[in-house]
């Protein structure tokens, strides 16, 4: 069921995957495979079994900038939405993470100005930002993210049981731990 207040999710697929290429000898980590469907398209279930209205930053909205970074990928996501009444930031690479862990990170939001979930105490995403954090968000740039926006706010850590939230596949070897969590059924988005 949809919380009253429905934020945007903002999924962040704008990264150039540069370590993940690296390793891997040119795989883009969101083209990767992951049980038959591309990492991306994981992420791209959650997020519309959720309900929530969403958005995707893709590498051509930053095109324009020189060396774009999350900050820059946050900040294009927030202005292609400005009639949101708060963003869910959800970077690509969380292919486990699940629609509930998104409905409740919407939730808190309706009466907290940042919202961080965690999962067994390390925090993960999507974060959620109120309208509030409007202008300071469309004012980042470069590879910090919004870090300092959550800092500023004093987020609320927000307990979930959902390690998707935290696994991302950064790397070829944490590609293979999300695919033995496929494999397992141990963590099944949606």
């Amino acid at each position: 069921m949809l919380p009253p207040f429905t934020p945007t999710v903002l999924v962040l697929a704008a990264g150039r995957s540069e370590r993940f290429r690296a390793a891997s000898g040119g795989v883009d980590k969101l083209e990767a495979d992951l049980g038959g469907r591309r990492v991306r398209d994981w992420v791209q279930a959650a997020v519309q079994s959720s309900g929530l209205p969403w958005h995707v930053v893709e590498r051509s909205h930053t095109a324009h900038l020189n060396t774009p970074g999350m900050g820059d990928s946050i900040a294009c996501g927030v202005a292609a939405t400005p009639q949101a009444l708060g963003w869910l930031v959800l970077p690509a690479d969380l292919p486990l993470v699940q629609a509930r862990t998104l409905l409740q990170v919407a939730q808190a939001l309706r009466t907290q100005t940042v919202v961080v979930p965690a999962w067994q105490g390390e925090r993960g995403h999507p974060v959620g930002f109120s309208a509030a954090c409007k202008d300071e968000l469309l004012a980042l740039s470069g590879d910090s993210g919004a870090r300092a926006v959550v800092q500023r706010h004093g987020a609320m850590v927000l307990a979930v049981d959902d390690a998707g939230c935290v696994c991302d596949v950064d790397t070829p070897e944490a590609l293979e731990v999300a695919r033995g969590m496929v494999a397992a059924n141990a963590q099944v988005p949606l």
